[in-house]
C-alpha cells in the first residue's frame, strides 16, 4: 500500500480490526497465538490508560504489547548487535476515527534488506515473522 510519504507506515504491517471485534477478543487472539507458537509475552504499555489518569479525560485506546523468543533474540543480536534496538517484537492496538487498527514492524525490512543470515537463524526469524503475522490476522478478525 502507498504510505503517502509516511516512513513509519512504509515500515509496518497493519490490519483494520473487523467491526464488532472487542479489545478483549484482540488480546485473547494475541495470547493464544503466542502460546501456540511459543512466543513469550514480555510487557504491555497501557498508554491510553496512563494518559487518562494524567489528564482526567477519556482517551482513544492505545496499547503496545511486547513479545519475544529469547533464543532467537540472542541469536539475532549475536549476528547483528544493532538488531537489539528492534527487540522485543511489538504490536500496537490504536483506536482511530474509523475503528481499531493493529500495527507491527514489517520484519521483511530486516530479513530481506540486510546481509544474508545463516540458514538456521533465517529459519528462526522467519518463524517469528509468521507468528507475528498470524497474531495480526487472527486478532483483526477476533479469532482466538
Amino acid at each position: 500500500a502507498d504510505a503517502g510519504g509516511d516512513a513509519a507506515a512504509a515500515a509496518t504491517w497493519s490490519r483494520k480490526v473487523a467491526p464488532g471485534v472487542s479489545i478483549q477478543e484482540i488480546e485473547e487472539a494475541f495470547t493464544s497465538v503466542a502460546a501456540e507458537d511459543n512466543l513469550r509475552p514480555v510487557g504491555e504499555l497501557f498508554l491510553s490508560n496512563e494518559l487518562a489518569l494524567r489528564t482526567g479525560q477519556a482517551q482513544k485506546f492505545l496499547k503496545v504489547y511486547s513479545y519475544c523468543d529469547p533464543d532467537t533474540a540472542r541469536s539475532i543480536v549475536d549476528f547483528s548487535p544493532a538488531m537489539a534496538a528492534f527487540l522485543p517484537c511489538r504490536i500496537a492496538v490504536v483506536e482511530q476515527e474509523d475503528g481499531l487498527w493493529i500495527y507491527a514492524m514489517d520484519m521483511d525490512i530486516l530479513i530481506k534488506l540486510g546481509r544474508p543470515m545463516p540458514p538456521e537463524l533465517h529459519a528462526r526469524v522467519t518463524r517469528v515473522r509468521a507468528t507475528m503475522l498470524k497474531m495480526l490476522d487472527r486478532a483483526a478478525n477476533g479469532e482466538f
